[in-house]
């Protein structure tokens, strides 16, 4: 078993925690309240923008032109594939999707997200520690839309099913090179580095829960007292 494949499978019981949460049952079921996916929404056009700019901090770091190459197509796919996604989830609101991400929310569960990305990526010149931080995200999407998809729950009549299809067959190029590089770059590590990685990946993949249940909860930033 790949380093990487010991990741993936570490964060199975995190995943079925993810799975039965209440934003991927209520999406399987198309029964997901609007305003969910609306903060959803917001929330991921600003993590996707960061997590394109991650991607070219990491440029530099990679070990060879072709994942540098990788690198450039990904930015690309955020900027202009992914953004297929999330037209289903605007069409189930019934509201163009640029006009749903003009107003910007950054809910405290994606800041200290995207901050545990960009940590990653200043504190360690070896690239692995960033990509095991960033790898979760399509994985998680893709395992999620795969049991989906072979859920009796899923309203296949809903929008909503589309999003899980999307999910299914588009990240798995991309994880395959994410693995592939982790499994590159912790070759020579010492057994304590491999472990500050494996924590990264975990990390992230809770981040990712977190993720999902900010939007189901609207959660905001609560400061509380009075101000002036």
């Amino acid at each position: 078993m790949t380093f990487a494949e010991t990741l993936e499978r570490n964060a199975q019981p995190i995943i079925d925690e993810i799975y039965h949460d209440g934003f991927i049952q209520d999406l399987l079921k198309a029964q997901i309240d609007k305003e969910a996916i609306r903060q959803y929404l917001r929330a991921d056009a600003s993590y996707l923008r960061e997590f394109a700019n991650i991607y070219a901090l990491l440029i530099p770091k990679m070990p060879d032109l072709e994942n540098v190459r990788f690198l450039v197509d990904q930015i690309q796919f955020i900027v202009n594939g992914e953004v297929e996604a999330h037209e289903f989830m605007a069409e189930y609101v019934g509201e163009p999707y640029n006009e749903i991400v003009q107003e910007k929310v950054w809910p405290p569960s994606g800041d200290h997200y995207i901050k545990h990305m960009y940590y990653n990526v200043y504190a360690h010149e070896n690239a692995a520690y960033a990509i095991a931080a960033m790898a979760p995200c399509p994985y998680v999407y893709a395992e999620v839309a795969k049991r989906a998809m072979q859920d009796a729950s899923l309203n296949k009549d809903s929008i909503l099913a589309k999003w899980f299809e999307f999910y299914q067959t588009e990240m798995d190029p991309l994880i395959d090179v994410l693995n592939q590089l982790m499994n590159t770059l912790t070759q020579n590590m010492t057994e304590h580095e491999k472990q500050e990685v494996r924590d990264n990946y975990l990390q992230s993949t809770v981040h990712e829960r977190n993720f999902f249940n900010m939007a189901y909860t609207s959660e905001k930033w609560e400061f509380g007292g009075t101000r002036v």
